[in-house]
């Protein structure tokens, strides 16, 4: 049975490597090199070692053409298990965790592999592409361990930290208040234009952010979390 250990060997090999949000990866190419997406990159790895598809819109679909997307992860969580604890996932090295696309708003989300060390092995954004990372000061749904794949809990490893800030992203009701204010004017100040300086993180907002987010190479989610938070603080200057 292939282990959690082997995942990480594999992907290791891969850090540098080019990321394009929504690349095409076929699954069964073991010598692919990129450019990789997220999920594309999380289900290569699975396909590689164990000869199955997950998190794929159609796990059926032959792995040469087969299309991996977060969404596709969270319903495989659901339909085939199994959905461990973040905590958890941080500790088991091989485990997979998920930020599952947020459907009120851009059905963006972000998945990683997880070193068991409150770690991360992952293929991030078009600035970075594969990297190592952390779990800290991120937000993220649930983790995942994926059936037939022998992964197994480090005893005494570090829980993630919780995000440092709070994370603005388009909800109903849509959260408003000075800190949605703050961003929206440095959106304007970075020449994005956000609708207005109303303090409400709506429809226009989320959109001036993830064309920011795309103009500096993030992840295009339409989010503040902390990397957005810093690059918008940056460009306002």
């Amino acid at each position: 049975m292939a282990t959690g250990n082997d995942l990480i060997v594999l992907a290791k090999k891969h850090l540098g490597e080019p990321y394009v949000l929504g690349a095409a990866v076929p699954k069964d190419a073991a010598n692919y090199r990129g450019p990789w997406d997220c999920a594309e990159f999380a289900s290569w790895l699975i396909y590689q070692v164990s000869r199955q598809l997950y998190g794929c819109v159609d796990d059926s679909a032959p792995p040469h053409t087969a299309d991996a997307f977060t969404g596709a992860w969270a319903a495989d969580a659901g339909r085939l298990g199994r959905k461990v604890t973040v905590e958890e996932a941080a500790r088991t090295p091989g485990a997979f965790v998920l930020r599952r696309p947020n459907e009120a708003g851009i059905k963006v989300g972000h998945i990683v592999l997880s070193d068991g060390r409150n770690g991360t092995i992952e293929a991030h954004s078009s600035k970075d592409g594969v990297i190592q990372s952390t779990l800290s000061g991120r937000t993220w749904t649930c983790g995942i361990v994926v059936p037939g794949i022998d992964c197994a809990p480090i005893d005494g490893a570090t829980p993630p930290a919780p995000p440092t800030v709070a994370i603005l992203r388009l909800t109903d009701p849509p959260i408003k208040g000075e800190g949605v204010r703050q961003v929206q004017r440095q959106l304007k100040a970075a020449g994005f234009d956000a609708g207005g300086i109303d303090g409400v993180y709506g429809h226009r907002t989320m959109t001036a952010v993830a064309a920011f987010q795309a103009a500096k190479g993030l992840v295009p989610d339409g989010e503040v979390g902390p990397l957005t938070a810093k690059a918008l603080a940056r460009a306002a200057g």
